[in-house]
């Protein structure tokens, strides 16, 4: 990557023209960032800086000639420069604006350039590069002088008691909304904070080992040792309250990633708009590692374009209600309290329609707040913006109304301070519909200030008299085709076609010739001509000091729009999840804990589960069921500290059996609804998943090793509160080995942890340890086959699947017939050598091993060819036939008595014919 002072015009800086020189000075400043140059109308670049400019951008580089030599050059177009921005930051480059900071009237020679703002992945704030309702962070991770402060330290965030490990400080911003953080933690805690963050871009302090951060997926920018250094971080966080209050390490991250934020916007001082920088500890809220949250696709879907929980859920009607409902998403609580708080006001809204839909209706009104209040406060509002925020303010007072007296919003809607004061402000100092420029006039409304009404009555009498002139002057001087105009170059004209100039009056003052007629002026016009421009220029002067001045007054609220922003947001995220649960008829899930029962709760017989744990009654996975043309629900019961071993056949839904089951406490716990008839949910501190395989090509690890490490994770860091997904534990090695790994850990999980655990797996062996062990027990989604077809029923169960139909489904996926009838030999061969017995049908899959029988010729115990004392084989292929052909569901218990009565008859009858071998 070509960045920085171009290399061939550095040697030879005294010999360039004066602007290339300037491009130069500036390039080596900012030597770790593409520069582009303000000249007139594009933004240029230069020799290397420009081949790749114009490579990524797609544009056409230019060889010019001049003085000095050749050089190559690349313009972006100034009016169409976010689109090649974005291409520029997309690529992982920094760009260093340089703008004209000097009059090009007023300069004396060469107009003064200099680097007004620097734009990183993590660090725009233009509307143009921003995703509406998600945030941009950049984040910062920083390793304090001895690595053992913060670790010591309560609450620090550390997520395992190891006094060798370094502590590491990691902070993150959105410059956009001034959303400041920090925690500390160990290797593993900077991982899971980083992937939970999910920053566009990462400083990294001198002291961290890059294999703390190497999951970090974004650009890593260097910033020089000093920006780290204990003193400089100290002097830049006092400057947003108190520095004492965070650890050290958490000190120098905050303070770097701060003093790299000032630097990018170009700001001497703090950035105004950043209200505190808040310290959290991660273990407030449900932990959610990179790898449950891609599992979970809770906001990226594997393949891509699929639909996510998050898109399912948002129905949120503003940009700050979305990002507010992803961070809830992202962290969900805790607390108890704090949860079933947010569960009063969902319900509150889903209970009242009207509040609900009056609310939402208001909330479609308003403009980001946030990002709003950000650049009023850097200074680059436009009157649009100010407009903007006052349409928001007007849609608080609605809000306000709408939910009062509703006893669960009254926290929320105490916060809704309408700011009235500054609402009247903006409306009687901008215009309805002011321009977008700020420096062309027409912004301010008359009456908001003397002195430009005063201004403003000067031009327009002036305008007044030059509309009369022409009518007046044609009557004075009697030629009828008389004009009067303006041009911006030579100002107020008369104009007299060269057929009338001989009634040109003396008083008139030759302009400008043209090819069929002159232009003229008076001592009177030019007189106003001066009044009306110098007023007119006056004018637009005064109304951008007065708008100057606004801004400032409004960033001066910057607090109370902050606060008022993040109401707004709440309210949002809440009506949302109440319209969800509402059209999608959610559940408000009972929260339990380890101390509370269920006995005598109103409502518990309907209920799935009478022990203390996770209970779910017809529970849906909220994605798919969106999805899909029809979706089975299911139960869900097991008391905490359960392992329950998922068997059954390959596409009966057994994952997403699973992922159903975490979603909903993960709903439960962001504080909405979740989709079920009734829920019983404890809080849980972490969610684990190993689902679905994948593997890291680039960092030399295949699947089973990632899955290893995967697994390695579940078994340090999950506790007696944590739930666990775990699918087809061992599947990447030799069956012995996946078979053994598979044991050991559910055995670990249930022995050592304690942990919920939904294990699926096609080891049926397995099985076995539901009579071993306590807390294990199987459950299998169950199938049927009738002449060669499988019908998943996409029912649970309790008990173990009798097979996992793999050959079946290698058939339905167009497997050629010869291979799949190869398979089933091998399958059946394997059975007859190995001498094993599958495990007890239970359920629809008896009726498949009755067929298997009749089929194959093999009793229920796998023992080979199925034999009766005394009878041949032919009678016995009559006998099974007649089994098979037993409709057993549908068959009373008196008939099935008669069958087996005339099954016993005409198997003595068939020995006494003497139908021996």
């Amino acid at each position: 990557m070509v960045t920085g002072a171009p290399a061939t015009m550095l040697d030879r800086r005294e010999e360039l023209t004066p602007m290339l020189a300037q491009y130069v000075d500036v390039a080596r400043q900012y030597d770790d960032a593409i520069v582009l140059f303000r000249v007139g109308d594009f933004y240029k670049a230069f020799c290397e800086a420009a081949e790749e400019v114009a490579r990524v951008c797609e544009l056409t580089r230019i060889e010019r000639e001049d003085s000095t030599g050749t050089y190559t050059a690349c313009g972006i177009p100034v009016d169409n420069a976010p689109k090649y921005l974005k291409r520029l930051l997309d690529a992982e480059y920094r760009v260093a604006v340089a703008d004209q900071v000097e009059d090009p009237e007023a300069a004396s020679g060469l107009v003064d350039r200099a680097v007004t703002q620097v734009l990183t992945p993590g660090t725009v704030v233009e509307e143009e590069l921003l995703a509406a309702g998600s945030n941009t962070y950049v984040a910062c991770v920083a390793s304090d002088a001895g690595g053992t402060e913060a670790s010591t330290r309560t609450g620090s965030g550390a997520t395992r008691e190891d006094d060798t490990d370094p502590t590491y400080g990691v902070a993150h911003v959105d410059v956009s909304t001034g959303e400041c953080a920090v925690t500390a933690g160990d290797p593993a805690a900077v991982d899971e904070e980083l992937s939970r963050i999910g920053p566009a871009e990462l400083l990294c302090g001198p002291g961290v080992d890059r294999a703390v951060v190497a999951g970090a997926d974004c650009m890593v920018t260097e910033r020089d040792a000093d920006e780290f250094a204990p003193e400089a971080a100290r002097a830049v966080l006092d400057r947003y309250g108190d520095s004492e209050r965070f650890d050290a390490a958490e000190r120098v991250a905050a303070g770097a990633l701060l003093s790299y934020a000032e630097y990018t916007q170009g700001d001497d001082g703090p950035l105004a708009y950043v209200r505190r920088v808040r310290r959290y500890d991660p273990r407030r809220s449900l932990r959610l590692d990179a790898t449950a949250l891609r599992g979970l696709e809770l906001f990226e879907n594997h393949v891509g374009s699929g639909r996510t929980l998050f898109d399912t859920i948002d129905e949120t009607r503003s940009a700050l209600g979305r990002r507010r409902l992803r961070a809830w998403l992202r962290r969900p609580l805790v607390d108890a309290d704090a949860i079933r708080a947010r569960h009063d006001a969902v319900a509150a809204f889903a209970e009242r329609t009207l509040v609900r839909e009056d609310v939402r209706e208001a909330l479609s009104a308003a403009y980001d707040l946030e990002r709003l209040a950000g650049r009023i406060a850097r200074g680059r509002a436009n009157a649009r913006d100010l407009r903007s925020l006052h349409d928001t303010l007007v849609a608080v007072p609605e809000i306000r109304e709408a939910i009062s007296g509703v006893g669960a919003l009254a926290g929320v809607r105490g916060e809704l301070d309408a700011l009235d004061d500054l609402r009247g402000l903006i409306d009687d100092a901008v215009v309805e519909e002011p321009p977008q420029e700020i420096t062309e006039g027409g912004v301010i409304r008359a009456g908001y200030d003397d002195e430009l009404d005063e201004i403003r009555t000067t031009a327009r009498e002036g305008r007044e008299w030059i509309a009369d002139l022409q009518a007046s002057e044609r009557e004075r001087t009697d030629i009828d085709t008389l004009e009067v105009g303006y041009t911006q170059v030579h100002g107020y004209y008369i104009e007299v076609t060269n057929g009338q100039l001989e009634k040109v009056p003396d008083d008139y003052t030759r302009r400008q010739t043209l090819k069929n007629s002159e232009r003229f002026y008076t001592p009177e016009l030019k007189r106003r001509e001066d009044e009306i421009l110098g007023a007119e220029e006056r004018a637009d002067a005064l109304e951008y000091e007065l708008f100057c001045d606004l801004r400032d007054r409004v960033a001066d609220e910057s607090d109370r729009i902050g606060a008022l922003a993040d109401a707004l947001a709440r309210v949002d995220a809440l009506a949302a999840l109440a319209t969800v649960a509402v059209d999608r008829d959610y559940v408000r899930p009972e929260l339990v804990d380890d101390a509370e029962t269920t006995e005598g709760d109103a409502g518990a017989g309907d209920r799935v589960g009478d022990e203390v744990g996770l209970g779910l009654k017809r529970s849906r996975h909220p994605v798919v069921e969106e999805t899909a043309n029809e979706f089975v629900p299911n139960d869900a019961a097991f008391p905490r500290g359960t392992v329950a071993l998922i068997t059954g056949p390959n596409m009966s839904g057994k994952s997403t059996y699973m992922r159903q089951v975490a979603l909903a406490v993960v709903l439960a716990q962001a504080g909405s609804f979740v989709p079920a008839e009734s829920a019983r949910i404890p809080v849980v501190d972490r969610v684990f998943t190993r689902v679905g395989a994948s593997d890291d090509i680039a960092g030399g690890e295949s699947t089973f090793m990632r899955e290893m490490r995967e697994l390695t994770d579940v078994l340090h860091d999950a506790t007696g509160d944590s739930l666990v997904l775990l699918d087809e534990v061992g599947r990447g090695t030799s069956t012995t080995d996946g078979r053994a790994i598979a044991r050991a850990a559910v055995e670990f999980l249930h022995d050592e942890t304690g942990a919920t655990t939904l294990f699926a797996t096609h080891y049926h062996e397995l099985t076995d340890l539901a009579s071993e062990c306590e807390r294990v027990v199987n459950r299998h989604f169950a199938a049927t086959e009738r002449d060669g077809e499988v019908t998943f029923l996409h029912r649970i169960r309790e008990g173990a699947a009798s097979s996992s139909y793999g050959v079946e489904v290698a058939e339905l996926a167009g497997v050629p017939e010869s291979v799949v009838a190869r398979a089933h030999g091998l399958v059946a061969a394997d059975r007859d050598g190995a001498g094993e017995s599958p495990p007890t049908p239970a359920g629809d899959d008896a009726q498949r091993t009755l067929d298997e029988v009749a089929t194959n010729g093999r009793d229920p115990d796998g023992e080979g060819d199925a034999e009766l004392p005394g009878v041949r084989g032919d009678a016995v292929a009559d006998l099974l036939a007649a089994l098979r052909d037993l409709q057993l569901a549908e068959t009373t218990p008196l008939e099935a008595l008669n069958h087996l009565h005339d099954l016993q008859r005409r198997a003595e009858d068939a020995a006494d014919a003497g139908e021996r071998p």
